[in-house]
This record gives structure tokens, C-alpha cells and sequence, in this order.
């Protein structure tokens, strides 16, 4: 038996500005389907240079009453990224909150506009330690 990775699904409320937010972490759009007759469209969005690695953002035309408030039951998307101060620096100044930030210079975790649970972590080692992500508090959960 052989298996391949294919993608990770998440069911968004309002796909431009879940999309906003994943292109804010890097990614990009790498395929969209609009389907009319079930009334749904899929994109989906990888780091760049990485199209086997996307998370597919699905968007129900007519609501989706079932979605649930809080999506822990998921778990979470997570991404390597070149400085996760640089990251998190962004992240927050384009207003997202960092839910676990990047005390120890190697894990934050932050929330899409659907709940969705992020986790970034540095490239290699650990960065030093620095302020204002050394002494910042957790804010909610992730």
C-alpha cells in the first residue's frame, strides 16, 4: 500500500478574507474550483515553490450553518518560516493576534478568521530571545 499527502481542508466563512490572511503568512493561490451546481468554491494555497503542500479553503455560496464557533477539534496547520519575529511582526501589524507568541524564538501560534489553529515555527535553531515577544503573554488559545 502507497500513500501520498494530498491537502488539508478548512471551511471558511468568508474566503477574501481567509485568503488575505494565508497570503499575509506567504502563501499564495495555487487552484480554484467554482463548482455552480453544488454551490461551493475550492482554492487552494501552498508556500511558493511547495504546490504539494496546500491548504484548500472551502467556501459554501449559501453559508454554512454548520460550521462549528471554535475549530480545536482540527488541530492545527503549521509552517517553517525564515524568522518567526519578522512573521509574527507582520501578522500583528495586519491586526491578527498572536494567540502563543514566539517566546523562545521558535514556536508562535496565531488564529485564521475562521478559528483555525496556526502553528509557525523557526527555520533551524531557535532565535535569542528578545522583546517584546520574550515577556508578551499569551492571549486566548490556540
Amino acid at each position: 500500500m502507497t500513500i501520498r499527502y494530498l491537502h488539508t481542508m478548512v471551511r471558511v466563512l468568508d474566503l477574501e478574507k481567509t485568503m488575505a490572511f494565508f497570503r499575509l503568512l506567504g502563501l499564495e493561490e495555487t487552484r480554484r474550483t467554482d463548482n455552480e451546481n453544488g454551490r461551493f468554491t475550492l482554492v487552494f494555497m501552498a508556500p511558493p515553490g511547495q504546490p504539494e503542500c496546500p491548504v484548500e479553503l472551502t467556501w459554501n455560496w449559501d453559508g454554512d450553518d454548520g460550521l462549528p464557533s471554535d475549530s480545536r477539534h482540527f488541530g492545527h496547520l503549521a509552517y517553517r518560516v525564515g524568522n518567526i519575529y519578522e512573521t509574527c511582526q507582520k501578522l500583528m501589524d495586519a491586526g491578527v493576534t498572536i494567540n502563543r507568541p514566539p517566546r523562545d524564538g521558535h514556536m508562535a501560534f496565531v488564529r485564521s478568521p475562521d478559528n483555525v489553529s496556526i502553528e509557525l515555527l523557526q527555520e533551524g535553531e531557535a532565535l535569542a530571545p528578545q522583546e517584546p515577544w520574550a515577556s508578551m503573554q499569551n492571549t486566548g488559545h490556540w
